[in-house]
């Protein structure tokens, strides 16, 4: 999921398709274990932007059941009039039945008080409401919403059947209006790439934070916190530290610093299972990684470079070249998987890490103004 634009507005990916799907699946069970199993209820969907949870919600709904429509118009441009054209009703005969609207999203309350006006004459044995999204900041009625699928701050979302001028209701996911978007860049290199030295050099550049692994680590162990007491239980042992660890840890460094442009992921992710991870993170804050961007240097030249490095770094797995190369054989096999994962979203680019400082920054930052 990347930034998208619909006609004069930018949205930034906030719930995806998989979400959505495990928020309806909740909500279909919650209503089946209410509900008698001898009943056949109507659902009632209030189009335009209902058609798509209604789908997927009578999909999953595995019992007999009656579906209709009504149609209330409330929205005008990304604000809520307040203003609700007339009901396009329905035919079906309610008295005693059970009756189950299925709301896209209540914020206001103003279109739910219409749906009550509908069938407050219309003796119905029970009247229920299911929304995916409820805006309680905004909610001005005192009418009770039944089933919520999830709570979401008072921002102007589209997609899933929610539509911004028109546009927009074909969208598979959830993307909500942004000001801004995020630069969200993992910058990889095999080791003596220079891949340090132009992550500063690109932090200032674009005013981006720059998270390292390593720093993050060394942080949490010396300042004893929680995270660091449990991740040095671990390398103790010579275990690997699991990844749940240094997610968290990951997490918290991000959380520090709010209102950032962006953030230059430094030796994260290393695995499929740590890039996802990071994914759905950013997801929930909606915001995405913008690009993988890795310094692409011929072995043997790195080679030459560690060991000249080695006289004066005092570094003994700068010293052995057999080292040297079975840490490049760890990079290439981490990066190879990883390589896929971001091509598969287009999010790949290598850059040629040879030449000087500035002249890799130079091509760096050719690609991260891109992103």
């Amino acid at each position: 999921m990347a930034v998208i634009k619909i006609h004069d507005k930018y949205f930034k990916p906030y719930i995806s398709e998989e979400r959505l799907n495990k928020y309806i699946e909740n909500l279909v069970i919650q209503v089946k274990e209410d509900l008698d199993p001898n009943e056949v209820p109507i659902f009632i969907g209030i189009l335009n932007g209902c058609f798509m949870f209604v789908s997927d919600f009578v999909k999953k709904f595995d019992r007999p059941c009656e579906v209709s429509f009504v149609k209330l118009a409330s929205y005008e441009g990304t604000t809520s009039t307040g203003k609700i054209k007339h009901l396009v009703g329905i035919n079906e005969g309610l008295k005693g039945r059970t009756i189950i609207i299925l709301e896209d999203i209540i914020d206001t309350g103003n279109t739910l008080t219409e749906i009550y006006n509908i069938f407050k004459d219309k003796q119905v044995k029970e009247l229920k409401i299911v929304t995916l999204f409820f805006k309680p900041d905004v909610f001005k009625k005192e009418l009770p919403i039944d089933y919520i699928g999830k709570s979401i701050p008072d921002k102007f979302i589209v997609g899933y059947g929610l539509d911004y001028n028109g546009l927009g209701r074909n969208l598979t996911s959830i993307y909500q209006l942004t000001d801004k978007k995020m630069k969200n860049i993992v910058l990889f290199g095999p080791p003596g790439a220079g891949k340090g030295t132009q992550a500063d050099r690109l932090k200032d550049k674009f005013d981006l934070k720059h998270i390292s692994t390593g720093d993050v680590f060394r942080y949490n162990i010396k300042n004893n916190t929680d995270l660091g007491v449990l991740a040095k239980s671990f390398m103790d042992k010579g275990d690997l530290v699991p990844d749940e660890v240094t997610i968290k840890m990951l997490k918290e460094e991000v959380e520090r610093f709010p209102d950032a442009n962006g953030f230059i992921f430094d030796g994260f992710p290393r695995t499929i299972s740590q890039a996802e991870a990071l994914d759905a993170f950013l997801e929930d804050k909606g915001e995405s990684i913008s690009g993988m961007v890795a310094l692409e240097v011929p072995e043997d030249l790195l080679v030459e470079r560690l060991l000249e490095r080695g006289k004066t770094s005092g570094r003994p797995d700068d010293q052995d070249e057999t080292k040297i190369r079975n840490r490049f054989n760890e990079y290439e096999t981490k990066t190879a998987v990883l390589k896929d994962y971001y091509q598969n979203q287009n999010k790949y680019f290598g850059v040629n890490g040879v030449g000087s400082i500035e002249e890799i920054t130079d091509r760096l930052s050719e690609v991260f103004n891109k992103l």
